[in-house]
């Protein structure tokens, strides 16, 4: 059995709303009053509706703050604004902060009804069309990231069984490794998928302001807050809440977390009353939970309490046989991103690949292939690999002739052929680039790159290809 649209209807005018209700109620809908500015925002969260019916003179305060905190707390809600005043002014602000239908009082009920289906079927076919997009770009992320490693395989089981339940996870793992992918999977797997999935990067926001961006503040909490403003707990209510890097968290915010992850409770900055935290905990971290428990940087009874359910995501090197299959999704994912056609994986690519260790996991990795589709030319970017590789294993700066042997000595003088010819073609073109590039069949940004390595420049007595006199 199909359930009925939920509508609300924000009116003080109770023989209005009243009319509104049993007009709705017979055409099938399921109804809900609010008669004041914070009982529509309270009511937002315990009815849930799919469309709300605002009355522009909703007092205390006019329709248009109402309407910008319902947006602030369900932003893809459609709200149709209702009113006796037609200045244009009035409809304008009221579009602006996005409602998207205006109708002036008095009003026929057989209008209001054609308005909202309309409403209504243009939000069931923009988020058909999202959630498809959506399903369709996470499903391509999941089983890339799950695609042929034992380790990840498991893992995915591990989400399928946990995603059902509320229970708080931390999800473990390098710095690239994906704990943000794993979250998302665990909310799309779970009752809650309908709902927000909103993410908080801890590390990323000073402690001064955390507070405020989680639980929110009221007017006059501090100075400069001259209206309410809804926290992250507001936004992700019934969703999931993602506290990502959660160890970089103040230990004085730690311990008002731990109180709302036992208490279920939280009270917005300046605000008195307690409200009501139904969001699903998924928070990662990227350090040793052990050293930072004993260096006080993490509070040892918030992990524990986040600790229902711990993940550990192993790094791209410990998982190496899926490299192959990485390097193809990333290229065609960046090629649909950028506008470009899909450059060539080539065997030698997937071999100097399979041979790096690749410290930046696959952040690192979605890089290379990135500045691969860019620079298109494979030589260049294979070269900066085996350059950081040797780096990271402390062999900088290590003359040829003391390691390598033969296939130094080789390298050497292919290079050196190398750079006799790219010298020849940009003589013969008099220093003009982009023409020596197209001699040489390779990119202008490739030509660039080979210059810099070789070190080549003109000869000292040349100048546009004109032969300038010594003055000696």
């Amino acid at each position: 059995m199909q359930a009925k649209t939920r509508i609300l209807i924000a009116d003080d005018d109770q023989a209005m709303a009243k009319s509104l209700a049993e007009y709705l109620s017979r055409r099938n809908f399921d109804v809900a009053f609010a008669v004041s500015h914070e009982e529509s925002l309270r009511t937002i969260r315990s009815f849930d509706p799919s469309l709300v019916l605002l009355d522009y003179t909703l007092p205390p305060v006019d329709g248009g703050e109402t309407l910008e905190r319902l947006k602030q707390l369900r932003p893809e809600l459609p709200v149709i604004v209702y009113s006796g005043d037609t200045a244009p002014e009035v409809i304008f602000r009221m579009s602006k902060l996005g409602a998207e239908d205006y109708i002036a009082t008095p009003f026929q009920l057989s209008d209001l009804f054609s308005r909202i289906s309309r409403v209504m079927e243009k939000r069931v076919a923009t988020e058909g069309d999202a959630q498809l997009r959506d399903r369709v770009r996470q499903q391509s992320d999941f089983s890339t990231l799950f695609g042929t490693s034992s380790r990840m395989e498991e893992i995915k089981n591990t989400i399928e069984q946990v995603a059902d339940t509320n229970a708080t996870v931390l999800i473990r793992g390098e710095s690239g490794t994906g704990k943000e992918v794993v979250a998302r999977m665990i909310h799309r797997e779970s009752l809650r998928r309908d709902k927000p999935f909103v993410k908080v990067n801890c590390a990323a926001i000073p402690h001064e302001l955390l507070e405020s961006e989680l639980f929110g503040y009221e007017p006059g909490a501090f100075t400069g807050a001259n209206k309410q403003k809804l926290g992250k707990f507001d936004q992700a209510n019934y969703g999931t809440l993602f506290l990502d890097e959660i160890s970089e968290m103040h230990p004085a915010l730690q311990a008002k977390l731990l109180h709302v992850l036992q208490d279920g409770t939280y009270c917005r900055l300046g605000g008195r009353a307690n409200l009501t935290a139904d969001a699903r905990i998924l928070a990662a971290t990227n350090i040793d939970i052990q050293k930072a428990i004993a260096e006080k940087r993490l509070r040892e009874d918030l992990y524990y309490r986040l600790n229902a359910f711990t993940m550990t995501i192993p790094p791209l090197r410990e998982r190496r046989e899926e490299i192959p299959l990485l390097l193809k999704y990333f290229m065609n994912n960046m090629a649909t991103k950028f506008g470009k056609n899909p450059l060539m994986i080539s065997d030698r690519m997937v071999k100097e690949a399979l041979a790096y260790h690749w410290p930046g996991n696959l952040r690192e990795l979605g890089n290379f292939v990135k500045r691969y589709l860019v620079m298109e030319n494979e030589d260049l970017v294979l070269d900066e690999l085996q350059t950081k590789g040797k780096e990271n294993n402390g062999e900088a700066g290590t003359p040829s002739s003391a390691k390598g042997g033969l296939k130094a000595m080789v390298r050497s003088l292919k290079d050196d052929a190398e750079a006799r010819e790219i010298q020849r073609a940009l003589e013969g073109a008099n220093w003009n680039r982009k023409v020596a590039a197209a001699q040489l069949n390779i990119s202008y940004k490739a030509l660039l790159y080979k210059i810099k390595q070789h070190g080549l420049a003109p000869a000292p007595a040349t100048y546009r290809g004109l032969r300038i006199a010594s003055s000696n």
